[in-house]
């Protein structure tokens, strides 16, 4: 029987081990799904060893790069890895978050969508970053500490900023179970029917972004299909079917 599991640190609120398992029943595969909590990565390498492949969520997706052997053009593009081929002792890391966010957005996108604000800088916020700029949209980041080029603070979030970026996506974990109550602080009066906000958090449904969101006339998207098309994007890559 083969054995994949999801590398992190707390992963309580993991849905992929439920994802896998309706899978795996739907498609008569004899695979099981475990969730391999990590305080430090120390040691990961003997671990992700005994698996047949391995998701990485957060904090680990850009930490893990030096514990593998090789990284497919993609992930070395993005700087942030989700999926570890495990092949012939060799652990290579590969990227399926940039297509699982593609995917979920595509049919959402309109002409009002030339520019973005990403909130947050780390892994997740790099795989959204490289769809955007792939398919021409321009990119500007929100950060806690922004240091780097197009960084801002979410002080800086004012009503110029949010008319003119008409897409808005959450890459950080606040809000996200069991936080429920956190709310990314940011003038959501400024929003119209023009705009998309997209989280990426998928428990709960939906966050409080989201629901500031839609009841400023906003369209809507949290992160449930990004999941499941990562996921199974993840999937044919460690069975070499991509």
């Amino acid at each position: 029987m083969k054995k994949y599991g999801l590398i992190g640190k707390h992963l309580g609120h993991s849905f992929s081990p439920s994802f896998f398992k309706a899978y795996f029943e739907e498609h008569d595969i004899e695979a099981q799904y475990e969730l391999i909590e990590l305080e430090r990565l120390e040691g990961c390498r003997e671990i992700i060893s005994q698996f047949d492949g391995c998701n990485v969520t957060i904090p680990y997706k850009e930490e893990v790069i030096p514990y593998l052997d090789e990284l497919s053009e993609e992930a070395k593009a993005i700087g942030a890895v989700n999926v570890i081929e495990v092949s012939n002792e060799r652990l290579i890391g590969h990227n399926s978050d940039a297509y699982g966010f593609h995917q979920s957005i595509k049919p959402f996108l309109t002409y009002a969508h030339e520019r973005a604000l990403i909130l947050g800088t780390g892994g997740a916020s790099k795989a959204v970053a490289y769809v955007m700029k792939k398919i021409g949209i321009d990119v500007f980041y929100i950060s806690r500490n922004p240091n780097g080029e197009n960084q801002f603070s979410y002080a800086d979030m004012n009503r110029q900023m949010i008319s003119t970026c008409k897409l808005i996506v959450n890459t950080t974990p606040i809000g996200m179970h069991p936080n429920v109550e956190q709310e990314i602080e940011m003038p959501y009066e400024y929003l119209t029917d023009e705009h998309l906000l997209v989280d990426l958090i998928y428990n709960p449904r939906k966050t409080r972004f989201l629901h500031e969101a839609e009841a400023k006339g906003a369209t809507i998207l949290n992160g449930e299909t990004m999941l499941k098309e990562q996921a199974l994007k993840a999937y044919r890559i460690w069975n070499k079917d991509v």
